[in-house]
């Protein structure tokens, strides 16, 4: 893809830029630079890469859920004064 006056008017455009000319020459060569650079990339063998979507490796940290014995009402209750039919007393909220 070459690089021209006509593309970097069409890209000054697109991102609502008003370029001098002295800015657009000085451009040219600077985006054929930047292609040359990105052109460099199809070099690499990338045939036994594998997808990454994520720069690390991601894993669960939380414990599994298992299930075990449920302590009974009467117990957790007796740990309070703050307790009606069979349930904890907040304080009201209007």
């Amino acid at each position: 893809m070459g690089i021209d006056r006509e593309l970097i008017l069409k890209v000054a455009k697109n991102a609502k830029l008003s370029l001098t000319d002295e800015e657009i020459e000085e451009f040219v060569p600077q985006f054929q630079e930047v292609l040359e650079a990105f052109s460099k990339l199809r070099e690499v063998d990338t045939e036994k890469t594998g997808v990454s979507a994520h720069p690390v490796g991601v894993r669960n940290v939380v414990r599994e859920d298992d299930p075990g014995e449920c302590v009974d009402r009467e117990s957790i209750l007796s740990n309070t004064k703050h307790k009606k039919d069979g349930y904890f007393v907040g304080p009201k909220a209007l």
